[in-house]
């Protein structure tokens, strides 16, 4: 402290070294206030789960209950949605949209394509959301944002953090094989998933000092166990097949030799026949998501790692938002604690790095 003194006593010597008249220091020692603490820029990495994904909703609402307010985003696929919507303002529209919907509602927003690059075209999905956040871009949210994808040609993974925010919202969740890519200034995008399903590395990136991560995948349904009946796909496949029918019974696709025909034959396969096309590539997809989760979690973990309990959810269980909502609540206010504590800790380095 003295030296420092000294330098800054020289610092004002005139050109002969010639210190300037002033008053002497009655004290010898003098008494420099405590840099102020620097709270802790939190970050939210919400996971990739497809409708489990309506827990975030859950764990935000819980948030603003505890007075939290994460100065960083980043989502990946549902939580791409869930967390984008929460950046511009729109949480409350999600949510409500989200238990609006019931199983039929759910099907009438799948529009079925057989040109593209999906099952599915996400047309209506697209401008729902459009519609929903029409003006807003991903540079202009009042909390630093970004939307993971993932690009088709080269495997690269993509942080959306300019543009439309619909459009990265759009890529972000456009799930290979049941919805179209999307066009992001030249690039094909898809679900982000695949390579990035708990967006820890992106929060970090972005400048968080404590990063809290939600994993809606994280149940005993990918372990080293016996293998059960249930399939993930299962249910998807149902959903998928419905829809086929649903628009098979509307005119000429119900016809024993349109594509629908074809279709719904490969969807509706006995328990004999193994499973469906659906549930081949929604288990294979969330084997992979689940791995690529496990291993970009053990090397770079969070400080805060939230594990929602959704094994009795499927992947297309878009219509029971209410009970995944309210897990999303519970698991936070168990975790609550450990929040706090982590931010506080926060603070305290933050303190304890300042220069004397």
């Amino acid at each position: 402290m003295m030296s420092f003194m000294r330098k800054a006593q020289s610092m004002w010597n005139d050109e002969t070294g010639a210190a300037p008249q002033v008053a002497p220091a009655k004290t010898a020692a003098t008494t420099v206030p405590a840099p102020a603490s620097r709270r802790p820029k939190i970050g939210l990495a919400l996971g990739a789960g497809a409708a489990r994904g309506w827990c975030h909703i859950g764990v935000l609402r819980e948030f603003e209950a505890a007075g939290l307010r994460p100065d960083i985003i980043a989502g990946t696929s549902i939580g791409a949605l869930v967390g984008g919507c929460y950046a511009a303002g729109e949480l409350d529209a999600v949510e409500r949209f989200s238990l609006s919907l019931s199983r039929r509602r759910v099907l009438s927003l799948l529009d079925l394509s057989f040109s593209g690059g999906g099952i599915f075209s996400g047309a209506r999905l697209r401008e729902k959301l459009e519609a929903a956040l029409v003006g807003k871009t991903v540079e202009g949210l009042s909390i630093p944002f970004a939307a993971v994808a993932t690009e088709i040609s080269t495997g690269h993974e993509i942080w959306l953090r300019s543009g439309p925010l619909a459009r990265a919202l759009n890529a972000s969740y456009a799930l290979p094989g049941l919805l179209e890519p999307l066009n992001v200034d030249g690039r094909w995008l898809f679900d982000g998933a695949l390579v990035n399903p708990i967006p820890v590395s992106v929060c970090r990136a972005l400048g968080a000092d404590v990063v809290i991560a939600v994993n809606v995948v994280s149940d005993s349904m990918f372990r080293g166990t016996v293998i059960g009946d249930r399939n993930i796909g299962d249910e998807t496949t149902k959903v998928l097949a419905q829809k086929v029918e649903d628009v098979a019974g509307r005119g000429w696709l119900g016809g024993v030799a349109s594509p629908t025909a074809l279709i719904k034959r490969r969807l509706r396969r006995s328990t004999h026949d193994g499973p469906g096309v659906a549930s081949v590539m929604l288990d294979a997809f969330s084997i992979t998501q689940d791995r690529i989760a496990r291993s970009r979690l053990a090397g770079d973990p969070p400080d805060v790692l939230i594990n929602t309990r959704l094994e009795n959810f499927g992947l297309f269980d878009f219509h029971r938002a209410a009970e995944m909502i309210e897990i999303g609540r519970e698991t936070v206010r168990r975790r609550l604690p450990d929040i706090l504590e982590h931010a506080t800790m926060g603070a305290h380095l933050s303190r304890a790095a300042a220069p004397a």
